[in-house]
């Protein structure tokens, strides 16, 4: 049987990669994208696909995405994507079938797949980047939601809303990567591209820099307020995390430190076991599904 070619779009790197129908990654690479320009990642689908002999396109991408049609109602850090026919457009260009899904529903699905999760019917994903995402499984499957926007976690309330917009008060704006990274910035005077979320880390762990002590609590308390919600809302047996942040060794350790004082201790909190390429397989697995090759 013919592999795949999957693609994961982010939004400044498109992830390429061969899968087999068995959950195994022959070949993968990646491509810078700058301006999140929607143009150079079709190029680079296409470019791509031809240097192979594949049975079909599995595509994670950012947005609200119907998984049926591979419509992309809001296309997320690609807004070239809005309101854009992807799987039709591909599917034209190439002759192959093409399947779309949501990025973290991809995150869940490979969970599901060949992770942690082979074993479970209600668990949740979460994303935690530039933005926060998540994938919801209940009763052995993913759901989407009527309007393809369930699992959207970082729309969740951090805090009571204020007088300002409401969006202000939630996950997105005030519990993220990026959001710590301004925030260290404004603090000590530098230009945001200077500041790296390891930059910020390392100075936590050095134990002098009460900036980076008292954002960094605020992260995880942000996170784990989040969390609380949902174990209330889906009772899952597992949520696993995913994300750059992940790959810090000590992340999952203190993450469960700052739940402890949420009192929750039923659900278990574990990290997401393909990182990277989760992506890929998810899509691929999305597009078995779907096809049923």
């Amino acid at each position: 049987m013919k592999n795949l070619a999957a693609f994961d779009i982010g939004g400044t790197t498109l992830k390429m990669g061969l899968v087999s129908s068995e959950g195994t990654i022959i070949q993968h690479e990646k491509m810078t994208i700058p301006d999140f320009d929607g143009e150079l990642i079709l190029a680079g689908i296409s470019d791509y696909t031809k240097k192979h002999d594949v049975a079909g396109i599995a595509i994670s991408a950012p947005g609200y995405i119907n998984p049926k049609t591979g419509f992309i109602t809001m296309g997320g850090a690609i807004r070239a994507f809005d309101n854009f026919p992807l799987r039709e457009y591909l599917e034209e260009k190439t002759g192959l079938p093409v399947t779309v899904e949501n990025d973290a529903n991809c995150v869940a699905l490979c969970e599901k797949w060949v992770g942690g999760a082979q074993d479970l019917d209600n668990f949740l994903c979460m994303t935690v980047g530039t933005g926060i995402g998540g994938g919801i499984f209940i009763d052995g499957k993913l759901y989407s939601g009527s309007k393809f926007r369930a699992g959207e976690f970082g729309y969740l309330f951090s805090d009571r809303p204020g007088s300002f917009e409401p969006g202000s008060y939630t996950m997105n704006q005030t519990t993220t990567m990026l959001v710590l990274r301004r925030q260290y910035a404004a603090h000590t005077g530098k230009a945001l591209q200077e500041v790296t979320g390891e930059e910020i880390f390392a100075a936590y762990d050095n134990n002098h820099d009460p900036i980076a002590e008292k954002l960094i609590h605020d992260f995880y308390t942000g996170l784990c307020s989040g969390l609380y919600n949902l174990i209330y809302c889906f009772d899952p047996s597992h949520i696993f995390i995913g994300g750059g942040i992940t790959d810090r060794p000590t992340f999952l350790d203190e993450l469960k430190h700052h739940m402890a004082f949420f009192g929750l201790r039923d659900t278990e909190l574990e990290l997401v076991s393909h990182k990277n390429q989760a992506g890929l397989l998810g899509a691929a697995y999305h597009h078995l599904l779907l096809t049923k090759i």
